[in-house]
Formats: structure tokens, C-alpha cells, sequence
């Protein structure tokens, strides 16, 4: 371990923000670096304990957390960076937009605050680019087999770029006009900057990825075509079906999907043509976010860099304890009440709050009735809840972006023509190779998992791969012992 009992004599430090009144002003990362001495001192705290639960219960990844802050107290930058990129192909990723579960599952987390484990690996990240430790660094030897993944979300990078550092020919499709699927158009700019996504792509490119963009398999490319062309195909799509609320008014006008709202103002940053009457914005209007979950906070930072007069915040269910409770002990990840950047930066939350009913004014949202629900247990042991008697309210809102997650990967032109099958959560259904029930068509992340967080769709991507290089090395030996007899 870097120094013993180090945990003991230094206190966690997170990094800080940038003045509010500034950030506000713009879309850029509202995170500020930490110095090298910092890292050095936060490295220190970890415990090397024998049995590294961040490592094993808490990283979907499996990040060799204790080596990591190892070397790194020892300024061993480039040995930690080769320990790192060892099992996580898009680090810069993940240290920035992760919860960090491997922090919640820190045994020294059970009477102390928990080791910096995202900070130090956005250390490492960063002095590899930055010091050129990462280069281009192409396959010495390259297979027949080619490969096609459609979707460039984090699983689907990982997918191609698992593949290709073995060897395989991999071309990525997608629909938008540039890549990183959720990384580029669902992450607002201040918690990812499109520059740490475009460096990442040009790396790929640079290490023989090929990108086909503005494409959408199924229309403009068959999958005829594809199977002409390549031996395996992986969809990595997301799960783009968003759940929507059945409530009276639902079909007026400034009613959207949290989604919608987030895809345009990163497509407006980058520069995409929006059409006027397409127009999504939150300047000078009451904003009401329906869902307490990431997607609604990076809504309420949006939208408070829109200049929104008011931004209001409801989630159904109760609100979180400040401390650990009973039910989620060390190591799971814990349920209590978290604060994002963009809480810091205003609007108002309430929990335990319903939706009744949507009304407005010429097709336009103009109120929105409410009321408070209280939650207990049914008889089936679920939690159930029912409206509190005389807690109805209403509220002028002009904006209204619902962020309750999502249901499903949505329609897809191949699924539906080769009736690929479904698990009972309407998810891709994949073996345990992550191959689909037709041959030679695995999918990867969301699309096969359901939603959930960019670490695990980059780990779900990293099997998926191996599962098609099982695939291929098996359908190669058919073919060798074919030619021989």
C-alpha cells in the first residue's frame, strides 16, 4: 500500500465546483481538476485490504482499485494507466459520469468516508492522454472475419473496440450524425465534455475502427447487406423506449420525453440544425421534471442554464435517508438521498408526489394537478401507494419533461423482420454468449440488459465481444476441419 495508515491520517476530499453564478452562465464541465498533490493524498487513504470489495462486489468492470492507488502514490503514472485500461476500455468515461459503485462497496466506507476511488482514476486517465501515454497503438495481427455494431453508445464502443484490439475488422453504424450514442446527445456537456468523446473516437479511428454514420440499419442499410458483408453483427442500440404517463391532457403541446429535451441542446452545442417549430427550450417558463433519477437532474441543469423561471422536480417515491439504511448494508450500493451539481445550482425537489391530470390553453400545456401519495407495504410484502386525502394542488407550468426511465430498446427494423426473440421484460433475449436466437446476431448493453448505468454497458460490451470471438474461433474451425476432409 502506498502509506500505512494513511486512511488515518488524511480525510477524503472531492473536488470542487465552479462557482455557481459562473456555470450557469455555460456548458461547461462544472467539475474543477484536483492537483497531482491531492491525488497523491486521496491515493494514500486506501486500506490494500485483503479482501478489496471495490474491486469484487463494487466495479462492474473489475478495476484492480488497490494496485491502482499504489502506483499511483508512487508516481508510477504509466504502469496505473496500463493497469486501468486493462479492464476498462473508456476510463475517461466512467470517471466522470459514474456513481462510482466500487466507492460504495470501500471497506473503509463502513466507519469513514470512503476512498476517492473516481478521482484517482480520472488522475490516471488524464496524465495518459495528456503525457502521450496513450498512443494509437493498432492490431500487429488481423483476422479474415469482419464485424458489424450498430449503435455507438458505450456498449457499443466497447464492442468495437474490444474486437478490434483482437484483431477483428469492425465497422460501427449509427443513425445520428456523429458518434457516442447517450455519451454525445444524452450527457449534458457539464458533466461530459464532447471533446473527451471526440478524442476517444479519433483514437479508434486511428487504431482501425471504421465509423458508417447517418445510417439506419434496417432502412437505409438491409440486413442482407450486412450478412453479405460480415460475419457476426452485434445491436447496441440502447433502450430507447421511454415510460410514459397516462394521465388526462397527456397530448398538449410542451409535454416531452426528458430525452428529447436533452438530445437537442446537445445537438444545438454541437452545432446541428434545429427547426423552429421543433424548437425544445425552457427560457423564461415554469419547469416541472417528472422523475427524481440522473436523466431529470441533468434536465434541471439544462434548464437552468436555459434561464428557466422556475424548475420544479417531483418523484413519486419517498425521499431517501441521509445516512445508510437497513435495507441496502456495506457493500450494496446504498439507498440514500443524493445530490447532483445541478441540485446545487437550484430548483426545487418534492417527493412522493403524483401526476393526476395535464390542462392547458389553444393545445398548450398550462397546469399541472398533483397530488401527495403515501407509500406502505402490500400484502405481497411490495410497496404499494395511495393518494394522501386533501393534498391536491395545482401549478402553472409551460414546460414539462417526463424522466421516468425506460421500458424497453423500442422498434427495430431487424429484430421485427427476423422476429428476434424477447425476455419478459421486453428486452433482447441473449445466451450466455450474449448471442441472440439468431445466429450470428448478439446484442449488447441496454438493449439486452435493460437500462442502467454507462459502466455496465461497458462491461456488458467487453463480454458481448468475447462472446463473438467464441463465436467466430468456433465457426473458424468448422471451416479448417471442413477444407481437411
Amino acid at each position: 500500500m502506498g502509506e500505512i495508515g494513511g486512511f488515518l491520517k488524511y480525510c477524503r476530499k472531492d473536488p470542487e465546483y465552479r462557482k455557481v453564478e459562473d456555470r450557469l452562465k455555460d456548458f461547461d464541465p462544472v467539475e474543477m481538476r484536483q492537483f497531482d498533490s491531492e491525488i497523491h493524498i486521496q491515493a494514500a487513504r486506501c486500506m490494500d485490504c485483503g479482501t478489496p470489495f471495490c474491486h469484487g462486489c463494487g466495479c462492474p468492470l473489475a478495476t484492480v482499485i488497490p494496485e491502482l492507488t499504489d502506483l499511483v502514490f508512487h508516481d508510477r503514472w504509466q504502469e496505473a494507466l496500463d493497469v486501468l485500461i486493462s479492464t476498462n476500455n473508456f476510463p475517461e468515461f466512467t470517471a466522470r459520469i459514474c456513481p462510482a459503485l466500487c466507492e460504495a462497496s470501500c471497506v473503509l466506507g463502513i466507519n469513514d468516508d470512503p476512498a476517492t476511488i473516481r478521482q484517482v482514476e480520472l488522475a490516471i486517465i488524464r496524465r495518459g492522454f495528456v503525457d502521450g501515454y496513450l498512443q494509437p497503438r493498432p492490431p500487429v495481427i488481423r483476422y479474415d472475419e469482419k464485424i458489424a455494431v450498430i449503435g455507438s453508445g458505450p456498449a457499443g464502443l466497447s464492442v468495437a473496440d474490444s474486437l478490434n484490439r483482437t484483431g477483428y475488422c469492425v465497422t460501427v453504424y449509427d443513425k445520428s450524425k456523429n458518434p457516442g450514442g447517450i455519451l454525445r446527445y444524452g450527457i449534458p456537456d457539464f458533466k461530459l465534455g464532447k471533446r473527451i468523446v471526440d478524442r476517444r473516437i479519433k483514437l479508434m479511428r486511428d487504431e482501425g475502427v471504421m465509423f458508417e454514420l447517418g445510417i439506419t440499419v434496417g432502412d437505409d442499410v438491409s440486413y442482407n447487406y450486412l450478412k453479405n458483408r460480415f460475419d457476426a453483427v452485434c445491436l447496441s442500440g440502447g433502450s430507447r423506449e421511454p415510460r410514459d404517463i397516462s394521465v388526462p391532457g397527456r397530448k398538449l403541446k410542451g409535454i416531452y420525453f426528458a430525452m428529447d429535451y436533452l438530445v437537442q441542446q446537445n445537438k444545438r452545442l454541437e452545432g446541428e440544425r434545429i427547426e423552429k417549430e421543433d424548437e425544445i427550450t425552457a427560457e423564461g417558463k415554469t419547469v416541472v421534471i417528472i422523475g427524481g433519477g440522473d436523466t431529470g437532474s441533468d434536465c434541471l441543469g439544462t434548464a437552468l442554464r436555459q434561464r428557466a423561471n422556475k424548475v420544479y422536480q417531483f418523484e413519486i417515491m419517498p425521499k431517501p435517508p441521509e445516512e445508510r439504511p437497513e435495507n441496502t448494508p456495506w457493500p450494496m450500493w446504498p439507498n440514500v438521498i443524493r445530490e447532483s451539481s445541478s441540485h446545487k445550482e437550484g430548483g426545487e425537489r418534492r417527493w412522493c408526489v403524483a401526476t393526476k391530470e395535464f390542462t392547458g390553453e389553444n393545445g398548450k400545456v398550462k397546469s399541472i394537478r398533483c397530488v401527495e401519495v403515501e407509500w406502505s407495504h402490500g400484502h405481497d410484502g411490495r410497496m404499494e401507494f395511495k393518494e394522501k386525502p386533501g393534498t391536491d394542488f395545482d401549478m402553472d407550468v409551460q414546460l414539462v419533461l417526463l424522466s421516468m426511465g425506460f421500458v424497453g430498446p423500442g422498434r427495430n427494423r431487424i429484430v421485427e423482420d427476423l422476429h428476434i426473440e424477447h425476455d419478459s421484460k421486453g428486452n433482447i433475449k441473449v445466451n450466455e454468449n450474449h448471442m441472440t436466437s439468431v445466429d450470428g446476431i448478439f446484442a449488447a448493453g441496454d438493449m439486452a440488459q435493460g437500462q442502467s448505468l454507462v459502466v455496465r454497458a461497458i462491461a456488458d460490451g467487453r463480454m458481448t465481444a468475447s462472446g463473438i470471438v467464441q463465436y467466430l474461433e468456433k465457426k473458424r474451425g468448422k471451416n479448417v476441419n471442413g477444407n481437411k476432409q
